[in-house]
């Protein structure tokens, strides 16, 4: 058996391999191939040594010939183990990469968040749900439930950090009911009822005082707005009326309530959310605590004031005594607030002594006096030696007050009736004229607003503010109030200066010290003292229904 040749010898095949290929050297890959061959036979008979017979002839060497040998192509397989390892190591390099350069950007997040220094906001979308806190917290932010994936297949992310945020000085259009162009402000007041023109005048004298501030460009270029809501005079509809105000129109403040019995639910409401309660019409002592409630403010003199004037104006020049006055009141906190300020100014005259006064009764929203009525009689009729009343001070609203004159008048024709400036003077004076001329004349109303029938300066501004902008409005008393109270408050807003909020207004309002609208007596605020007037003026129906100035001392 003989042994096949190796790489290095001579083949006794080559020499049957055409010359071009005999003279190129041996080709590794095919001398293993053919050293892996199997032997060859022997040579059959007739044949040369060693050289098989189907070769002697030309096509059998050319069947046996080889062709170009071609290097074996490598087929293209799965990742090997070695491949595997070297991809795990580049991941493994980058991962290194990335935890040295986020390193420092954690610390510094970090640092951020211990220091509470500003990080910018994010902003996101989607499935991403961010929970809006308070400033100087941490924002909290948490995936909605869609964006979970199956706890199976999910991997553990790197938390987010926690992003300190801190609120800036916040912007006018931060503030509840102010805008770059409007202010808005509300009043509560009754607008249907029976005492529905106290609500309309006092709203009119108000519109009458923005609509000149806001012809004029405005303040600061925000136009003012009042917006209403009618409580019908009953404190049960205020606390709607309120909450409306507040949480559906948002206005910045309250600007000239109507009553006492509605702002003991009104007043409240405002305080407990920090909202300027202004020039409310009403005199209660209720709104001038001691020392003052920070965000009220009253422009008119108070019931105990303008009933301490009438009492000393009976008492020192009409020559009455103290036991002559009677109360006719509303039976609910007006008419308590009417009747301790005479009893208060009683008091003061008699040396500690108020005696007892007679107090006269009816109901809020009701023209039912006969009970008052039936009283009168009773105690003008028990003692002919019973000192008799000659004066009864009214704290009504105006259609209860000409009921009571109308059912008294008769009965004591010299009695003399007077009335705290709430009544609404032009409405009792058009009710007092509808029954007759007695029934008007010399009927005292106290005000806390000058003769609207006089010439000064201030009354002729209110009045060509009124045709200006109410054709075919006559002046009230009650729309002049609102008038002045809103003159006073746009002075207050210019003063302020463009940054407004409810806290520098009223720091404003507190040095708005001897303003000088033409009332023949300054207007002042200070930090202890919130009401801007204290003058009472006095005056008188005639016989033609037209009130004539009085002096009171």
């Amino acid at each position: 058996m003989s042994t096949p040749a190796g790489d290095n010898e001579s083949s006794g095949h080559q020499a049957y391999a055409p010359k071009k290929l005999r003279e190129q050297p041996g080709n590794p890959a095919v001398s293993r191939l053919r050293s892996s061959s199997p032997p060859m036979p022997p040579s059959h008979a007739g044949g040369k040594l060693g050289v098989p017979s189907f070769l002697e002839n030309e096509a059998g060497r050319q069947l046996y010939e080889p062709g170009p040998v071609l290097q074996p192509q490598m087929q293209r397989q799965g990742f090997s183990v070695p491949t595997w390892i070297s991809w795990l190591g580049i991941a493994a390099a980058c991962t290194a990469i990335l935890i040295m350069f986020a390193k420092p950007l954690w610390h510094s997040l970090n640092a951020q968040h211990d220091t509470g220094s500003e990080a910018p906001s994010l902003r996101l979308s989607g499935p991403i749900a961010v929970d809006s806190v308070p400033a100087d917290s941490v924002t909290r932010i948490a995936a909605t439930p869609e964006a979970q994936q199956p706890s199976s297949v999910q991997a553990q992310p790197a938390q987010l950090p926690r992003i300190a945020t801190r609120q800036s000085e916040p912007s006018d259009s931060s503030v509840r009911g102010v805008t770059d162009n409007e202010i808005r402000f509300g009043i509560s007041a009754p607008f249907s009822g029976a005492a529905k023109e106290l609500g309309q005048n006092m709203k009119l004298g108000i519109d009458a005082a923005f609509n000149v501030a806001n012809t004029n460009g405005g303040v600061h270029g925000r136009q003012l707005r009042l917006i209403a809501a009618d409580d019908g005079y009953e404190p049960t509809r205020t606390a709607e009326t309120m909450k409306q105000l507040y949480e559906q129109d948002r206005v910045f403040g309250i600007v000239g309530n109507v009553g006492t019995p509605t702002a003991v639910i009104a007043l409240p409401y405002a305080l407990e959310r920090r909202m300027l309660f202004y020039g409310a019409f009403t005199g209660a002592g209720l709104l001038r605590r001691d020392p003052p409630d920070r965000y009220v403010f009253n422009y008119r003199a108070s019931y105990a004031e303008e009933t301490d004037a009438v009492v000393r104006y009976l008492v020192k020049v009409r020559r009455l005594k103290p036991q002559q006055i009677a109360v006719f009141a509303q039976q609910d906190s007006y008419g308590d607030a009417g009747f301790a300020g005479v009893a208060k100014a009683i008091r003061s005259l008699q040396g500690g002594d108020e005696g007892t006064i007679l107090r006269l009764n009816y109901k809020r929203n009701t023209l039912d006096v006969d009970e008052a009525v039936a009283q009168l009689k009773a105690v003008t009729q028990l003692k002919k030696n019973r000192i008799p009343i000659k004066a009864v001070i009214m704290v009504p609203t105006y259609r209860a007050a000409a009921r009571f004159i109308e059912k008294t008048r008769d009965l004591y024709p010299d009695m003399i009736y007077t009335s705290v400036s709430f009544v609404g003077s032009t409405a009792l004076a058009s009710e007092l004229m509808l029954l007759g001329q007695k029934y008007a004349t010399g009927v005292i109303v106290t005000q806390v607003v000058p003769a609207v029938e006089g010439h000064s300066s201030v009354v002729l501004d209110y009045k060509s503010a009124l045709t200006k902008y109410f054709p075919g409005e006559s002046p009230d008393y009650v729309s002049f109030e609102g008038y002045l109270a809103g003159r006073v408050l746009v002075e207050a807003l210019k003063r302020n200066g463009p940054q407004l909020d409810t806290e520098r207004l009223v720091d404003t309002l507190e040095n708005l010290l001897d303003l000088d609208v033409g009332l023949g007596t300054p207007v002042s605020f200070g930090r202890t003292e919130h009401q801007a007037l204290h003058k009472v003026w006095g005056t008188q129906l005639d016989a033609t229904g037209h009130y004539q100035a009085i002096d009171l001392q």
